[in-house]
Protein backbone atom coordinates (compact mmCIF):
# COMPACT_ATOMS: atom_id res chain seq x y z
CA UNK A 1 0.00 0.00 0.00
CA UNK A 2 2.84 1.92 0.56
CA UNK A 3 3.72 1.75 -3.09
CA UNK A 4 0.07 3.05 -4.17
CA UNK A 5 -0.12 5.98 -1.74
CA UNK A 6 3.45 7.21 -3.79
CA UNK A 7 2.14 6.44 -7.05
CA UNK A 8 -1.18 8.13 -6.27
CA UNK A 9 0.56 11.12 -4.97
CA UNK A 10 2.70 11.15 -7.99
CA UNK A 11 -0.81 11.20 -10.47
CA UNK A 12 -1.91 13.52 -7.70
CA UNK A 13 -4.87 11.38 -6.91
CA UNK A 14 -5.04 12.87 -3.50
CA UNK A 15 -8.86 12.05 -2.94
CA UNK A 16 -7.65 8.32 -3.65
CA UNK A 17 -4.46 9.20 -1.31
CA UNK A 18 -6.88 9.94 1.87
CA UNK A 19 -9.17 6.81 1.46
CA UNK A 20 -5.99 4.70 1.17
CA UNK A 21 -4.18 5.99 4.35
CA UNK A 22 -7.12 6.08 6.32
CA UNK A 23 -6.62 1.66 5.52
CA UNK A 24 -3.32 1.80 6.60
CA UNK A 25 -1.10 1.19 9.78
CA UNK A 26 0.03 4.47 11.18
CA UNK A 27 3.87 2.94 10.50
CA UNK A 28 3.30 2.32 6.96
CA UNK A 29 2.08 5.88 6.30
CA UNK A 30 4.93 7.20 8.10
CA UNK A 31 7.51 4.87 5.62
CA UNK A 32 5.44 6.79 2.72
CA UNK A 33 7.14 9.85 4.14
CA UNK A 34 10.56 8.34 4.38
CA UNK A 35 10.35 7.46 0.94
CA UNK A 36 9.54 10.70 -0.11
CA UNK A 37 12.21 13.47 -1.08
CA UNK A 38 10.32 16.51 -1.87
CA UNK A 39 9.43 18.66 1.28
CA UNK A 40 6.35 19.83 -0.43
CA UNK A 41 5.04 16.54 -1.30
CA UNK A 42 5.56 15.45 2.30
CA UNK A 43 3.93 18.54 3.67
CA UNK A 44 0.31 18.52 1.22
CA UNK A 45 0.44 14.31 2.34
CA UNK A 46 0.70 15.45 5.83
CA UNK A 47 -2.19 18.18 5.39
CA UNK A 48 -3.90 15.02 3.07
CA UNK A 49 -4.17 13.16 6.72
CA UNK A 50 -7.13 12.84 8.45
CA UNK A 51 -6.79 14.61 11.96
CA UNK A 52 -6.95 11.98 13.57
CA UNK A 53 -3.99 10.08 12.67
CA UNK A 54 -1.82 12.65 11.83
CA UNK A 55 -0.50 12.95 15.01
CA UNK A 56 0.19 9.21 15.46
CA UNK A 57 1.86 8.84 12.18
CA UNK A 58 4.06 11.49 13.42
CA UNK A 59 4.91 9.33 16.47
CA UNK A 60 5.99 6.73 14.28
CA UNK A 61 8.92 8.57 11.85
CA UNK A 62 12.14 9.09 12.05
CA UNK A 63 13.87 12.16 13.47
CA UNK A 64 14.96 13.17 9.66
CA UNK A 65 11.37 13.13 8.69
CA UNK A 66 10.01 14.59 11.71
CA UNK A 67 12.44 17.55 11.64
CA UNK A 68 11.88 18.21 7.99
CA UNK A 69 8.19 18.36 8.22
CA UNK A 70 8.21 20.85 11.54
CA UNK A 71 10.43 22.80 8.91
CA UNK A 72 7.31 23.13 6.28
CA UNK A 73 4.15 23.09 8.49
CA UNK A 74 3.11 25.98 10.05
CA UNK A 75 2.48 26.87 13.53
CA UNK A 76 -0.62 25.91 13.65
CA UNK A 77 0.03 22.75 12.73
CA UNK A 78 3.06 22.52 14.62
CA UNK A 79 0.80 22.89 17.67
CA UNK A 80 -2.14 20.45 16.54
CA UNK A 81 0.89 17.54 16.34
CA UNK A 82 1.84 18.73 19.73
CA UNK A 83 -1.05 18.22 21.56
CA UNK A 84 -1.65 15.14 20.27
CA UNK A 85 1.66 13.85 21.35
CA UNK A 86 1.78 11.36 24.66
CA UNK A 87 4.54 12.67 26.50
CA UNK A 88 7.15 9.86 26.08
CA UNK A 89 6.45 10.69 22.20
CA UNK A 90 6.91 14.77 23.49
CA UNK A 91 10.27 14.14 25.23
CA UNK A 92 11.54 12.22 22.52
CA UNK A 93 11.19 14.47 20.06
CA UNK A 94 12.70 17.56 21.86
CA UNK A 95 15.91 15.34 22.70
CA UNK A 96 16.31 14.44 18.52
CA UNK A 97 15.76 17.19 17.40
CA UNK A 98 18.61 20.27 16.34
CA UNK A 99 18.43 23.50 19.02
CA UNK A 100 16.57 25.80 16.31
CA UNK A 101 14.21 22.91 15.99
CA UNK A 102 13.94 22.48 19.59
CA UNK A 103 13.00 26.30 19.99
CA UNK A 104 10.60 26.33 17.64
CA UNK A 105 8.78 23.35 19.29
CA UNK A 106 8.83 24.90 22.75
CA UNK A 107 7.66 28.15 21.84
CA UNK A 108 4.51 26.18 20.14
CA UNK A 109 3.98 24.33 23.81
CA UNK A 110 1.70 24.86 26.36
CA UNK A 111 3.23 26.08 29.69
CA UNK A 112 2.23 22.77 31.29
CA UNK A 113 3.74 20.78 28.86
CA UNK A 114 6.96 23.10 28.90
CA UNK A 115 6.80 22.40 32.64
CA UNK A 116 6.71 18.32 32.17
CA UNK A 117 9.38 18.47 29.72
CA UNK A 118 12.29 20.00 31.27
CA UNK A 119 11.06 17.99 34.37
CA UNK A 120 11.60 14.74 32.20
CA UNK A 121 14.77 16.04 30.68
CA UNK A 122 16.47 16.26 34.16
CA UNK A 123 16.72 12.37 34.87
CA UNK A 124 19.62 10.31 33.51
CA UNK A 125 19.97 9.27 29.68
CA UNK A 126 19.16 5.46 29.05
CA UNK A 127 17.12 5.70 32.62
CA UNK A 128 13.61 4.38 33.64
CA UNK A 129 12.95 8.41 33.93
CA UNK A 130 13.46 9.26 30.45
CA UNK A 131 11.10 6.08 29.22
CA UNK A 132 8.80 6.98 31.39
CA UNK A 133 4.82 8.98 30.48
CA UNK A 134 2.62 10.33 32.48
CA UNK A 135 -0.36 8.79 30.77
CA UNK A 136 -2.06 6.18 32.95
CA UNK A 137 -5.23 6.05 34.76
CA UNK A 138 -4.93 5.97 38.89
CA UNK A 139 -7.63 5.15 41.14
CA UNK A 140 -8.23 5.21 45.24
CA UNK A 141 -8.58 2.48 47.26
CA UNK A 142 -12.60 3.72 47.98
CA UNK A 143 -13.60 3.52 44.18
CA UNK A 144 -15.97 1.57 43.42
CA UNK A 145 -15.81 -1.15 39.68
CA UNK A 146 -18.78 1.29 38.45
CA UNK A 147 -17.06 4.63 39.40
CA UNK A 148 -13.89 3.08 37.97
CA UNK A 149 -15.09 2.58 34.53
CA UNK A 150 -16.51 6.10 34.56
CA UNK A 151 -13.06 7.23 34.93
CA UNK A 152 -11.77 5.00 31.95
CA UNK A 153 -14.42 5.77 30.18
CA UNK A 154 -13.79 10.14 30.81
CA UNK A 155 -10.12 9.71 30.44
CA UNK A 156 -8.64 6.68 29.14
CA UNK A 157 -8.82 7.80 25.61
CA UNK A 158 -5.61 10.54 26.14
CA UNK A 159 -3.73 8.04 28.31
CA UNK A 160 -1.11 5.42 26.35
CA UNK A 161 -2.71 2.41 28.12
CA UNK A 162 -5.64 1.17 30.24
CA UNK A 163 -4.85 -2.28 30.75
CA UNK A 164 -3.69 -1.28 34.01
CA UNK A 165 -5.03 1.01 36.49
CA UNK A 166 -2.76 1.94 39.54
CA UNK A 167 -4.31 2.62 43.15
CA UNK A 168 -2.81 5.35 44.83
CA UNK A 169 -3.21 7.54 48.24
CA UNK A 170 -4.34 11.00 48.77
CA UNK A 171 -0.09 11.59 48.90
CA UNK A 172 -0.01 9.63 45.42
CA UNK A 173 2.09 6.81 46.95
CA UNK A 174 1.86 3.52 45.02
CA UNK A 175 -0.68 1.18 46.55
CA UNK A 176 -1.82 -1.52 44.32
CA UNK A 177 -2.74 -2.07 40.79
CA UNK A 178 -5.54 -3.69 38.93
CA UNK A 179 -6.56 -4.82 35.91
CA UNK A 180 -8.88 -3.77 33.21
CA UNK A 181 -10.05 -7.52 33.34
CA UNK A 182 -10.47 -7.48 37.14
CA UNK A 183 -12.72 -4.39 36.42
CA UNK A 184 -14.96 -5.43 33.98
CA UNK A 185 -15.49 -9.44 36.10
CA UNK A 186 -15.71 -7.99 39.55
CA UNK A 187 -19.10 -6.63 41.21
CA UNK A 188 -20.05 -3.35 40.30
CA UNK A 189 -19.97 -2.21 43.91
CA UNK A 190 -16.76 -3.37 44.60
CA UNK A 191 -14.01 -1.45 45.93
CA UNK A 192 -10.42 -1.22 44.75
CA UNK A 193 -9.46 -1.81 47.50
CA UNK A 194 -10.85 -5.77 47.39
CA UNK A 195 -9.67 -6.53 43.88
CA UNK A 196 -6.28 -5.18 43.94
CA UNK A 197 -2.93 -6.83 43.73
CA UNK A 198 -0.57 -5.12 46.85
CA UNK A 199 2.81 -6.91 45.39
CA UNK A 200 3.01 -4.16 42.66
CA UNK A 201 6.36 -4.86 40.38
CA UNK A 202 8.09 -1.46 39.91
CA UNK A 203 11.05 0.60 39.11
CA UNK A 204 12.77 3.40 40.40
CA UNK A 205 12.95 6.26 37.99
CA UNK A 206 17.05 6.09 38.09
CA UNK A 207 17.06 2.60 37.48
CA UNK A 208 18.97 1.62 33.87
CA UNK A 209 16.79 0.74 30.91
CA UNK A 210 18.78 -2.00 30.32
CA UNK A 211 17.55 -3.23 33.74
CA UNK A 212 14.43 -2.48 32.78
CA UNK A 213 14.16 -4.11 29.73
CA UNK A 214 15.19 -7.46 31.60
CA UNK A 215 12.21 -7.31 34.41
CA UNK A 216 9.53 -6.52 31.07
CA UNK A 217 10.97 -9.95 30.26
CA UNK A 218 11.09 -11.87 33.06
CA UNK A 219 7.60 -10.67 34.26
CA UNK A 220 6.10 -10.89 30.92
CA UNK A 221 4.68 -7.45 31.34
CA UNK A 222 3.09 -4.83 28.78
CA UNK A 223 3.33 -1.68 31.18
CA UNK A 224 5.40 -0.86 34.38
CA UNK A 225 5.03 1.81 37.07
CA UNK A 226 7.86 4.31 37.48
CA UNK A 227 8.25 5.42 41.33
CA UNK A 228 10.58 7.77 43.16
CA UNK A 229 12.26 7.35 46.01
CA UNK A 230 9.38 7.57 48.70
CA UNK A 231 7.70 5.09 46.10
CA UNK A 232 5.43 8.21 44.92
CA UNK A 233 3.60 7.49 41.28
CA UNK A 234 5.60 9.32 38.68
CA UNK A 235 4.85 7.70 35.30
CA UNK A 236 4.32 4.35 33.73
CA UNK A 237 7.11 2.51 30.95
CA UNK A 238 5.25 0.64 28.11
CA UNK A 239 6.49 -2.43 26.29
CA UNK A 240 6.58 -0.28 23.19
CA UNK A 241 9.50 1.87 24.56
CA UNK A 242 11.30 -1.72 25.80
CA UNK A 243 11.25 -2.71 22.11
CA UNK A 244 12.97 0.61 20.89
CA UNK A 245 15.71 0.10 24.14
CA UNK A 246 16.07 -3.55 22.95
CA UNK A 247 16.82 -2.80 19.82
CA UNK A 248 19.37 0.31 20.70
CA UNK A 249 21.10 -2.19 22.60
CA UNK A 250 21.78 -4.85 20.54
CA UNK A 251 22.90 -2.90 17.92
CA UNK A 252 25.00 -1.23 20.18
CA UNK A 253 26.71 -4.10 21.58
CA UNK A 254 26.80 -5.54 17.64
CA UNK A 255 28.69 -2.47 16.67
CA UNK A 256 31.16 -2.28 19.56
CA UNK A 257 31.78 -6.14 19.10
CA UNK A 258 32.94 -5.20 15.76
CA UNK A 259 34.97 -2.79 16.37
CA UNK A 260 33.03 0.25 15.73
CA UNK A 261 31.35 3.39 17.90
CA UNK A 262 28.04 2.74 17.95
CA UNK A 263 26.13 5.38 15.77
CA UNK A 264 22.81 7.51 16.36
CA UNK A 265 21.59 7.01 13.19
CA UNK A 266 20.52 4.31 10.66
CA UNK A 267 23.34 3.24 7.95
CA UNK A 268 22.19 4.47 5.03
CA UNK A 269 21.42 7.75 6.81
CA UNK A 270 24.46 8.25 8.66
CA UNK A 271 27.75 10.32 6.74
CA UNK A 272 30.81 8.22 5.59
CA UNK A 273 33.03 10.61 7.47
CA UNK A 274 31.03 9.45 10.71
CA UNK A 275 30.50 6.16 9.78
CA UNK A 276 34.44 6.89 9.21
CA UNK A 277 35.10 8.37 12.37
CA UNK A 278 33.56 5.50 14.22
CA UNK A 279 35.79 3.10 12.73
CA UNK A 280 39.20 4.03 12.25
CA UNK A 281 39.96 4.42 15.64
CA UNK A 282 39.75 0.68 16.50
CA UNK A 283 41.18 -0.21 13.39
CA UNK A 284 44.13 1.53 14.42
CA UNK A 285 44.35 -0.03 18.07
CA UNK A 286 44.28 -3.32 16.82
CA UNK A 287 45.88 -2.59 13.58
CA UNK A 288 49.13 -1.67 16.56
CA UNK A 289 47.94 -4.21 18.46
CA UNK A 290 48.61 -7.12 15.63
CA UNK A 291 51.95 -6.07 15.36
CA UNK A 292 52.73 -8.06 18.47
CA UNK A 293 52.09 -10.99 15.99
CA UNK A 294 54.36 -9.90 13.01
CA UNK A 295 56.93 -9.04 16.06
CA UNK A 296 57.03 -12.48 17.25
CA UNK A 297 57.03 -14.12 13.62
CA UNK A 298 60.57 -11.62 12.97
CA UNK A 299 61.39 -13.16 16.61
CA UNK A 300 61.31 -16.70 15.15
CA UNK A 301 62.56 -16.20 11.30
CA UNK A 302 65.42 -18.57 11.64
CA UNK A 303 63.18 -21.24 11.78
CA UNK A 304 60.67 -20.45 9.43
CA UNK A 305 63.82 -20.11 6.76
CA UNK A 306 64.70 -23.56 8.37
CA UNK A 307 61.64 -24.75 7.75
CA UNK A 308 59.37 -22.85 5.41
CA UNK A 309 56.69 -24.99 5.54
CA UNK A 310 56.16 -24.06 8.80
CA UNK A 311 54.57 -20.70 7.36
CA UNK A 312 51.65 -22.55 5.84
CA UNK A 313 50.12 -23.73 9.10
CA UNK A 314 50.35 -20.30 10.90
CA UNK A 315 46.81 -18.74 9.37
CA UNK A 316 44.90 -22.14 10.13
CA UNK A 317 46.23 -21.51 13.81
CA UNK A 318 45.26 -17.95 14.07
CA UNK A 319 42.34 -18.34 12.48
CA UNK A 320 40.90 -21.24 14.51
CA UNK A 321 42.16 -19.79 18.06
CA UNK A 322 40.00 -16.35 17.20
CA UNK A 323 36.74 -18.60 15.95
CA UNK A 324 37.31 -20.50 19.19
CA UNK A 325 37.41 -17.69 21.44
CA UNK A 326 34.71 -15.64 19.65
CA UNK A 327 32.42 -18.38 20.28
CA UNK A 328 33.13 -18.35 23.90
CA UNK A 329 32.90 -14.55 24.30
CA UNK A 330 29.59 -14.61 22.31
CA UNK A 331 27.88 -17.45 24.34
CA UNK A 332 28.84 -15.67 27.72
CA UNK A 333 28.35 -12.42 27.16
CA UNK A 334 24.83 -13.21 25.88
CA UNK A 335 24.26 -15.20 29.35
CA UNK A 336 25.53 -12.09 31.18
CA UNK A 337 23.13 -9.78 29.70
CA UNK A 338 19.92 -12.03 30.10
CA UNK A 339 21.10 -12.70 33.89
CA UNK A 340 22.28 -16.53 33.44
CA UNK A 341 25.60 -16.43 34.88
CA UNK A 342 26.96 -13.53 37.54
CA UNK A 343 30.49 -12.67 38.42
CA UNK A 344 30.83 -15.27 42.02
CA UNK A 345 30.45 -18.26 38.60
CA UNK A 346 33.66 -17.29 37.11
CA UNK A 347 35.39 -20.28 38.19
CA UNK A 348 32.49 -22.68 36.87
CA UNK A 349 32.09 -21.00 33.93
CA UNK A 350 35.93 -20.62 33.05
CA UNK A 351 35.93 -24.57 33.98
CA UNK A 352 33.16 -25.76 31.89
CA UNK A 353 34.91 -23.93 28.90
CA UNK A 354 38.41 -25.49 29.45
CA UNK A 355 36.48 -28.84 29.69
CA UNK A 356 34.87 -27.63 25.90
CA UNK A 357 38.37 -26.65 25.00
CA UNK A 358 39.68 -29.58 25.50
CA UNK A 359 37.18 -31.87 23.68
CA UNK A 360 37.74 -29.54 20.97
CA UNK A 361 41.15 -29.01 20.53
CA UNK A 362 41.49 -32.46 20.31
CA UNK A 363 38.77 -33.02 17.88
CA UNK A 364 40.57 -30.74 15.80
CA UNK A 365 44.41 -31.62 16.30
CA UNK A 366 43.01 -35.60 15.23
CA UNK A 367 41.78 -34.28 12.01
CA UNK A 368 44.46 -32.25 11.92
CA UNK A 369 46.79 -34.68 12.52
CA UNK A 370 45.60 -37.11 9.73
CA UNK A 371 45.73 -34.53 7.42
CA UNK A 372 49.54 -33.27 7.85
CA UNK A 373 50.69 -36.91 7.92
CA UNK A 374 49.13 -38.22 4.87
CA UNK A 375 50.19 -34.95 2.98
CA UNK A 376 53.98 -34.42 4.06
CA UNK A 377 54.85 -38.22 5.84
CA UNK A 378 56.31 -36.10 8.84
CA UNK A 379 54.39 -37.00 11.94
CA UNK A 380 56.64 -34.92 14.31
CA UNK A 381 55.34 -31.36 12.10
CA UNK A 382 51.94 -33.14 12.74
CA UNK A 383 52.37 -33.66 16.64
CA UNK A 384 53.97 -30.06 16.63
CA UNK A 385 51.03 -28.87 15.01
CA UNK A 386 48.44 -31.12 16.67
CA UNK A 387 49.47 -29.98 19.91
CA UNK A 388 49.60 -26.33 19.15
CA UNK A 389 45.84 -26.35 17.90
CA UNK A 390 44.80 -27.88 21.19
CA UNK A 391 46.59 -25.34 23.60
CA UNK A 392 45.81 -22.69 21.52
CA UNK A 393 42.13 -23.62 21.76
CA UNK A 394 42.46 -24.51 25.78
CA UNK A 395 43.77 -20.60 25.83
CA UNK A 396 41.40 -19.04 23.57
CA UNK A 397 38.16 -20.45 24.91
CA UNK A 398 39.85 -19.74 28.65
CA UNK A 399 39.97 -16.05 26.92
CA UNK A 400 36.86 -16.03 25.40
CA UNK A 401 34.94 -16.12 29.11
CA UNK A 402 37.86 -14.27 31.22
CA UNK A 403 37.86 -10.95 29.19
CA UNK A 404 34.13 -10.29 29.24
CA UNK A 405 33.84 -11.11 32.82
CA UNK A 406 36.46 -8.65 33.85
CA UNK A 407 35.63 -6.04 31.39
CA UNK A 408 32.03 -6.52 33.77
CA UNK A 409 33.63 -6.50 36.93
CA UNK A 410 35.89 -3.24 35.91
CA UNK A 411 32.50 -1.79 35.09
CA UNK A 412 33.28 -1.78 31.68
CA UNK A 413 30.82 -2.91 28.98
CA UNK A 414 31.29 -6.94 27.78
CA UNK A 415 31.30 -6.35 24.13
CA UNK A 416 34.30 -4.23 23.85
CA UNK A 417 36.24 -7.74 24.73
CA UNK A 418 34.81 -9.30 22.08
CA UNK A 419 35.71 -10.18 18.50
CA UNK A 420 38.26 -7.91 17.07
CA UNK A 421 40.33 -7.19 20.66
CA UNK A 422 39.94 -10.74 21.17
CA UNK A 423 41.13 -12.39 17.64
CA UNK A 424 44.32 -10.34 18.14
CA UNK A 425 45.24 -11.66 21.53
CA UNK A 426 44.42 -15.17 20.58
CA UNK A 427 46.43 -14.78 17.37
CA UNK A 428 49.74 -13.56 19.06
CA UNK A 429 49.25 -16.65 21.56
CA UNK A 430 49.01 -19.17 18.94
CA UNK A 431 52.03 -18.00 17.20
CA UNK A 432 53.71 -17.95 20.54
CA UNK A 433 52.52 -21.72 21.33
CA UNK A 434 53.56 -22.77 18.09
CA UNK A 435 56.87 -21.65 17.77
CA UNK A 436 57.79 -23.06 21.34
CA UNK A 437 56.64 -26.44 20.42
CA UNK A 438 58.70 -25.80 17.35
CA UNK A 439 61.87 -25.35 19.42
CA UNK A 440 61.03 -28.28 21.64
CA UNK A 441 60.18 -30.79 19.06
CA UNK A 442 61.87 -29.89 16.06
CA UNK A 443 64.58 -27.82 17.61
CA UNK A 444 67.39 -30.62 16.10
CA UNK A 445 66.37 -29.48 12.59
CA UNK A 446 66.40 -25.41 12.64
Amino acid sequence: MVDVVLQCLNEHKYIQVKETVREMHYADVAEVFERLEDDETARLLFRLLPKDIAAEVFSYMEAEDQERLISTVSDKELRFILDELYLDDYVDLVEEMPANVVKRILKNSSPESRKLINQYLQYPDDSAGSLMTNEYVYLKRTTTVNQALGVIRATGVDKETINKCYVLDSRHHLEGVVTLRDIILADPDCVMEDIMRTSVISVNTNEDQEEVAKMFYKYDMLSMPVVDNENRLVGIITIDDVVDVVQEEVTEDFEKMAGILPSEDTYLKTPVFTLFKSRILWLMVLMVSAMVSGALMTRFEGAIAALPLLVSFIPMLMGTGGNSGSQSSTTIIRSMSLDEIELSDFFRVWWKEVRIAVLCGAALAVVNFARIYFQYHDGVIAMTVSLTLVVTVVIAKSLGCILPMLAKRLKLDPALMASPMLTTITDACSILVFFMFVMIFLGDKL
